[in-house]
């Protein structure tokens, strides 16, 4: 546990003692108290400041979705930024706040923005100065732009997946492409399922509906919700940009398995021509008349190469093998452009 308390002399004071940190809140200084782990000194400030039992519980065990709850005296806030994103996974990690009338306590388990803040209050207390709520909007602000170099990284991840589908679909490493877009795809929903309810705690903290956020920092708190809504409307993008990836992926591979039974079916109706004419010539009947003639067998092989070759040639004409027309017709020619008179 560790607090920052604001001076009446502008200078800012770090303490770790619970009673002198709540006798600073007592006084009516301005105080931020980040809490690092649970111990009976944080309970005992926790109660101290009257936090309610079910707030307390919430703010040591984690919570799977943003929540806000107002109080009489004190508005809690739950919110989730990106620690990190690898092999398609987030990490979601949560933030607890608590806004009082001279003071914020906050819980960063995972030293997502406690750190940075705590960085800034060192060389300058100007943020704490102002108030509590531009406090709790420097922590928003700075969980919110954790996001957008996660995003960036997701961006050239699904340009990387496209490639993939494109060249690995329908082929033995396929299979691996396919899980890859299956895990995006649940990466996402559980992005979008967090962001929706994160989207109304930002909404609401920029309405102005509380009263420890002052009509003067509504401004800052739009500016949040405007840059976590644009985030929210990327990976919407990115959710419809995976669903266009299977969907490729489906299609490229059943067209190469078309193309597998494409050459197969043609493969077959060569053959099917040349093994009724071999059936023919070896039913052994005495008075078949080439069966005892010298040049019966190679008759019979040029009779299958010259029925294969003319196969073969049919197809080309139909476009089915090499570079013929598709359809067999002749281009048309373009008529004569007519002069202008």
């Amino acid at each position: 546990m560790l607090a920052r308390i604001l001076e009446p002399d502008g200078s800012v004071t770090v303490s770790t003692e619970g009673p002198a940190i709540l006798a600073a809140i007592k006084s009516k200084k301005t105080v931020w108290c980040e809490l690092e782990r649970k111990t009976d000194e944080a309970d005992a400030l926790l109660t101290g400041l009257e936090i309610h039992a079910l707030t307390i519980e919430d703010i040591w065990g984690p919570s799977l979705q943003p929540k806000l709850d107002d109080f009489p005296h004190y508005l809690y806030i739950i919110v989730h930024g990106i620690g990190s994103a690898k092999k398609t996974k987030l990490a979601l990690l949560e933030v607890d706040l608590l806004i009082g009338p001279n003071w914020v306590v906050s819980h960063d388990r995972h030293g997502l923005v406690a750190d940075d803040i705590g960085t800034e209050l060192d060389h300058s207390p100007r943020l704490l100065a102002r108030g509590p709520a531009w406090l709790a909007h420097g922590i928003l602000d700075r969980v919110v732009d954790r996001y957008l170099p996660i995003i960036d990284q997701l961006d050239s991840e699904i340009d990387q997946l496209e490639n993939d589908v494109i060249e690995k679909a329908g082929t033995a490493h396929g299979k691996a492409v396919l899980t890859r877009i299956l895990e995006f795809k649940r990466l996402l929903q559980g992005l979008r399922r967090m962001s929706i309810h994160q989207r109304e705690i930002l909404l609401r903290l920029a309405r102005g509906e509380f009263d420890e956020i002052p009509p003067e920092a509504l401004p800052f708190f739009r500016d949040v919700y405007d840059h976590f809504l644009r985030i929210q409307d990327i990976a919407e993008g990115y959710r419809d940009l995976v669903t266009s990836c299977l969907d490729a992926y489906l299609s490229v591979q059943s067209n190469r398995m078309n193309e597998v039974m494409k050459t197969l079916t043609l493969m077959s109706t060569v053959m099917l021509p040349l093994t009724f004419i071999a059936g023919v010539y070896g039913m052994n009947f005495d008075h078949m008349p080439e069966l005892h003639t010298s040049w019966g067998y190679v008759f019979a092989l040029a009779l299958m190469a010259g029925v294969g070759a003319g196969i073969l040639l049919w197809f080309r004409h139909k476009g089915w093998i090499g570079h013929g027309e598709a359809s067999g017709a002749k281009p048309r020619r373009k008529p004569p452009s007519k002069r202008a008179e």
